[in-house]
């Protein structure tokens, strides 16, 4: 682990997670491949139960905003969706070694890290409107689109309370 790389937990912050392709090779660039990440991705927010308040899967790298899991830790949870993935592929090795781990602690410091995600994309010359890009978060801030990984929002939370109509 990098010297300068300090990682904080049990803290009930939300973590902007970062991590990579082996060698940054855009293992991620077919449709096939950022489905089966979204599938894995979604079935871990599962068993470890964590909040996936964003996302954005690029061809060669992901970003995510999540909670600490309740079922066990930050780094077991990510090391699970990590190999998720790389099982399923035929690339070997799949991933980079490690993760970038950065504590989100304020509101503000919380939508940075979502337009950042968002942007993504578009930076990228990928598409032109960040809600065009199917694989992240965007498209439910946007629009409340139910995607494959649930969203933790204002909107999905809105939805568990709803009781239904008598």
């Amino acid at each position: 682990m990098p010297p300068n790389l300090v990682r904080y937990h049990h803290r009930g912050d939300f973590h902007f997670i970062t991590f990579s392709c082996y060698h940054r090779l855009p293992y991620l660039a077919t449709l096939r491949a950022r489905d089966l990440f979204e599938h894995s991705l979604e079935s871990m927010r599962l068993r470890y139960d964590f909040v996936v308040a964003a996302y954005v899967v690029m061809p060669e790298h992901v970003h995510l905003l999540v909670s600490e899991p309740r079922v066990s830790d930050l780094a077991t949870a990510l090391q699970a969706l990590k190999l998720s993935v790389s099982v399923q592929s035929t690339q070997r090795p799949f991933w980079q070694k490690r993760y970038y781990d950065f504590n989100v602690f304020t509101p503000d410091k919380t939508s940075e890290k979502i337009h950042y995600m968002d942007e993504n994309p578009v930076r990228r010359g990928l598409v032109t409107q960040p809600q065009d890009w199917p694989w992240s978060s965007c498209q439910h801030y946007a629009t409340n689109h139910r995607g494959t990984v649930e969203i933790e929002s204002e909107f999905t939370a809105a939805q568990r309370t709803r009781r239904p109509t008598q």
